[in-house]
């Protein structure tokens, strides 16, 4: 998400940012490609309008601090200023009621609802260690029915039958009654959608929101449809009292105009991005965190909680015990590290919360992507137990076998052998005083140019 934007905000803010003094003059310019950056990534008029007046009025003439140039004192003044017209900070859903607390969700149809009562029933049972039940209130669907059955057995949350012949309200009104019985602590109910906003549709469920007075109401909106998303949020507020906005399919949207959008022409808040297909790929939507990754700076805070909650403490403590005892890292071990990156989204994901990272090459940015490590793990399992333990007996005929079981080249088996070979290596390095900084010089050959410890990038 924000890919385009990041990289055109990126160019024209490093111009600025070692200005020796801001005048109307010298950010006139920058401004000008700061709204043509904002627009083309299809974000509303009269929120670039705003945005720049807002930049330009805070810029000129500005207190400069000791510590930043002017430049810099710009870069932040923008940075401020993507947050204020994301909502400043995060808003978490309001859970504050006599149980259970009732959510209701809307939006049009195809905007990923039904994936979203889902990732948000997990996102309440694990994060916030909530009792939920799951119902659908889309009577004209069968599929939409089924599709939450089938997802609430994944995640584990208690659904709530439904079918076609009866009223919404009753249905509605009959999974509060069987979750109050059942002490559940949440509700999630999801509506039904349609093509466009019509006049029938918002009808039925105003008169669903009424009888079930939900705590929550979120409107759930494609993000890919750009400042379109925040138009049906305002047609879908003016009719229903929203409480806030999941926006789905970011990891498809590089341009980010919804989510600059949504909360000027609305004024309600985004509470969740959906950021994939997976169950658990559902975030609070942190503005700050997200003004960070549009201007390049990354966003480490959300890669900390991203390890602190997916990653495998145990095995990590294990391997790292084994790496430090110098008993050895397997390719058993390898397979595993392999895994719970993937737990975290895969390897792009990662690097993509990372300070910097939109300023690497392109050919650098097609080297590190996940296809490559799914390879891996494919020629990993494809191996037996004992060439994972042993892979100097990985020879000839046994690289044949294992590139015929993973769908690969036998070339393809000689570079991930070689690449584990001088991991090994550096685990070795890790060893006694000194080990990290021996490991960090013995990587410096393996970084792709402009990393760290690679051909033009910070040395050790």
């Amino acid at each position: 998400m924000f890919e385009n934007l990041q990289e055109r905000l990126g160019k024209t803010l490093k111009t600025i940012s070692g200005r020796g003094r801001l005048t109307e003059d010298n950010i006139k310019e920058t401004l000008r490609e700061v709204r043509m950056a904002l627009l083309e990534a299809d974000v509303a008029l009269p929120v670039v309008r705003d945005f720049v007046k807002q930049v330009k009025e805070r810029a000129v003439g500005t207190e400069v601090t000791k510590s930043l140039t002017p430049g810099q004192v710009f870069v932040k003044i923008v940075r401020e200023e993507l947050e204020k017209a994301m909502g400043e900070a995060n808003e978490e859903l309001n859970l504050n009621a006599q149980p259970p607390a009732v959510i209701m969700m809307a939006g049009l149809q195809g905007a990923g609802k039904t994936t979203s009562v889902g990732k948000l029933a997990k996102f309440l049972k694990e994060r916030k260690k909530k009792s939920v039940l799951v119902v659908s209130a889309d009577i004209y669907r069968p599929a939409a029915i089924k599709q939450l059955e089938t997802l609430a057995s994944e995640v584990d949350v208690e659904f709530f039958p439904s079918d076609t012949s009866q009223d919404p309200v009753d249905i509605a009104n009959g999974a509060i009654a069987h979750a109050k019985k059942k002490f559940i602590d949440v509700v999630l109910v999801d509506t039904a959608g349609r093509l466009h906003v019509d006049e029938d549709m918002m009808s039925e469920i105003k008169a669903l929101h009424s009888a079930i007075n939900p705590i929550e109401t979120l409107f759930v909106v494609d993000s890919m449809t750009g400042q379109d998303a925040a138009n049906t949020a305002k047609a879908f507020d003016e009719a229903l009292p929203l409480s806030g906005v999941i926006l789905t399919k970011t990891d498809g949207d590089a341009r980010g105009g919804a989510a600059l959008s949504i909360r000027h022409i609305t004024g309600k808040p985004i509470k969740f991005i959906g950021v994939g297909e997976r169950s658990d790929a559902l975030e609070p939507f942190h503005p700050d965190r997200v003004a960070s990754r549009i201007l390049g700076m990354g966003d480490v805070l959300s890669l900390i909680e991203e390890v602190e909650m997916k990653v495998d403490k145990d095995k990590a403590a294990k391997v790292a015990d084994k790496v430090f005892k110098g008993s050895g890292f397997t390719l058993e071990d390898f397979a595993d590290q392999l895994r719970q990156m993937k737990n975290m989204g895969g390897m792009m994901s990662m690097l993509d919360k990372l300070p910097g990272m939109s300023n690497l090459p392109e050919g650098v940015k097609g080297q590190v992507n996940d296809k490559t490590f799914v390879q891996m793990e494919a020629i990993i399992n494809s191996m037996t137990p004992k060439e994972r333990a042993r892979p100097e007996i990985i020879k000839g005929s046994r690289k044949k076998r294992i590139a015929a079981g993973s769908g690969t080249q036998v070339q393809d088996i000689n570079k991930l052998l070689k690449q584990f070979t001088q991991m090994q290596k550096m685990m070795k390095k890790m060893k006694g005083k000194g080990g990290m900084m021996k490991m960090m010089r013995g990587m410096k050959g393996m970084m792709p140019p402009g990393m760290m410890g690679g051909p033009g990038g910070p040395k050790f």
